[in-house]
């Protein structure tokens, strides 16, 4: 089987060499945990290897994806248009190709399809960061979208990574839904621990690879991107939602259910 680097050649040691080609990956968790800076990386590995990329950013604008990429040493800008699109749906400018002016799947499909076209056959690598926005106003209808997403892109050969929100604060996480579609669940999580924030990463499911099933502190380092420090020996519990959080999910969901 083809497996694509993720650019962090010890989390791709984790998953049998890397990401099955053709896979729809989620990459849950909070805002702050690292999940950008992993898709950046998977992006930026393929370039180098010659692939193409398509990057949809819905909570960032382009500018700000760039400049991030750079304090990675990742030169993501001498690549667009030639290997490279970033498709913007932040920042609405009409006069721009790559800009969504409807922050809508079908009009998103579109733009990734155009985007693939023009940049022309090859090996092709899609990150959708995040994919929540395109179902905020309508949780009740993640599963359905992120399969909508999964079928339509998957004829256009792409290997995927939806980065989803996934905040505990509130009676809704928004990744459930794509983590029905997906074929692999990498989930990211911080934790304060002694006044210090910590960052963990957990690969719950990959299918098709005998994938650890360890939690894994990381890094995020300037000049390199995500470094994994070691396993990490926790209770389950450490990193489960909290009951009384897990309770108003389900009430959450079966209102939207049956209203």
């Amino acid at each position: 089987m083809a497996r694509l680097s993720t650019g962090i050649p010890d989390f791709d040691k984790l998953i049998e060499g890397g990401i099955p080609q053709g896979f729809f990956v989620a990459a849950t968790g909070e805002p702050g945990t690292g999940k950008t800076i992993f898709s950046l990386s998977f992006i930026n590995e393929g370039l180098k290897e010659g692939d193409i990329g398509i990057y949809v950013t819905t909570e960032e604008s382009r500018d700000s994806i760039l400049r991030q990429a750079k304090q990675f040493n990742w030169d993501l800008e001498s690549y667009l248009d030639k290997k490279l699109i970033i498709i913007d749906a932040l920042m609405k400018e009409k006069e721009d190709e790559w800009s969504l002016e409807e922050v809508t799947p079908e009009e998103m499909v579109k733009k990734v399809i155009a985007a693939k076209q023009k940049l022309g056959y090859g090996r092709a690598r899609l990150v959708i960061d995040s994919v929540s926005a395109f179902f905020l106003d309508k949780p009740a209808m993640a599963r359905k979208i992120s399969y909508y997403l999964k079928r339509v892109l998957y004829k256009w050969k792409f290997t995927i990574i939806a980065t989803s929100q996934y905040a505990i604060t509130t009676s809704q996480a928004f990744g459930f839904g794509v983590e029905h579609v997906a074929d692999g669940i990498i989930r990211f999580r911080r934790v304060v621990k002694d006044g210090m924030l910590h960052r963990y990463v957990l690969i719950e499911k990959m299918r098709q690879t005998n994938h650890d099933k360890y939690v894994w502190e990381i890094d995020i380092v300037p000049g390199k991107g995500i470094v994994l420090l070691g396993k990490v020996q926790e209770r389950k519990e450490d990193y489960a939602l909290p009951k009384k959080v897990m309770e108003k999910i389900k009430e959450a969901n079966k209102d939207e259910f049956q209203s």
